[in-house]
């Protein structure tokens, strides 16, 4: 319990590196509370997927503490943990199966119902409707005979079925061309209402609602605000902001 309020998560004091002594993460302290909208943004290599890496304990961190709902991570099954969270990667994987296993993952606890729902509310039905069997027809490997936009709308899908407690969006839009991206953009805030959200985002047009930014350069985080606060200064924040929108 901090500041009188269960966080959903936090990084406190955490340190990580794939090899010794080469540090990605360097004393990464952050909260998020249970319902905000947190967007973390920063250079390649800054260290943004490192902390979803080490949120779903792909890897394990080397100095500090990261907990979740008040218990440390260490603590939870691993499944138990990856239940509580769902992943949208920049990169959707969808396998050979119909386009309803693909939202389901073949499991049996979620209904055809559901998934059709999930489906239904994100914005995905319309075009799954216009192909041939709909939710029947065969996704080939790898989605390929799918828009980038397409197979993004079949994983948000996913995610709503399992209703995670924690989502993370990983550059979930930066594959999608500008038309595609404000249909995306319409599912992400369906998916994320009500639920703690973790988003790394290239394209700041997308994380200006955030209730907080996190900016990060060379492992730590660096500035923190919404977007007005961190516009108002003169940091990193503005100088990506500028590069993106500023006219050549």
């Amino acid at each position: 319990m901090r500041n009188g309020k269960e966080a959903a998560m936090e990084f406190n004091k955490v340190w990580f590196g794939y090899n010794k002594d080469e540090w990605i993460l360097r004393e990464v302290s952050f909260s998020v509370q249970p319902g905000e909208k947190v967007a973390i943004v920063g250079y390649t290599g800054a260290g943004k997927t490192t902390i979803i890496s080490l949120l779903t304990r792909f890897y394990d961190f080397e100095r500090g503490t990261i907990f979740i709902k008040g218990r440390k991570i260490e603590e939870y099954k691993l499944e138990a943990l990856r239940k509580m969270t769902g992943l949208v990667l920049q990169d959707v994987f969808l396998f050979s199966g119909t386009i309803l296993e693909n939202i389901t993952l073949n499991n049996s606890e979620i209904s055809e119902e559901t998934a059709i729902r999930a489906a239904e509310l994100v914005g995905a039905d319309k075009f799954i409707q216009q192909l041939p069997g709909g939710y029947k027809w065969q996704v080939q490997e790898r989605g390929n005979t799918l828009s980038a936009g397409q197979r993004q709308l079949i994983s948000f899908a996913r995610v709503l079925a399992y209703n995670p407690e924690i989502l993370i969006l990983d550059e979930a839009t930066s594959s999608v061309d500008t038309d595609s991206e404000i249909m995306i953009q319409q599912a992400i805030e369906t998916v994320m209402k009500g639920r703690t959200s973790i988003i790394i985002a290239h394209r700041l047009s997308t994380i200006r609602k955030a209730d907080k930014i996190l900016v990060m350069a060379k492992g730590q985080i660096v500035q923190s605000g919404t977007h007005d606060e961190l516009i108002e200064q003169e940091g990193l924040y503005k100088k990506l902001y500028l590069l993106q929108f500023e006219p050549a």
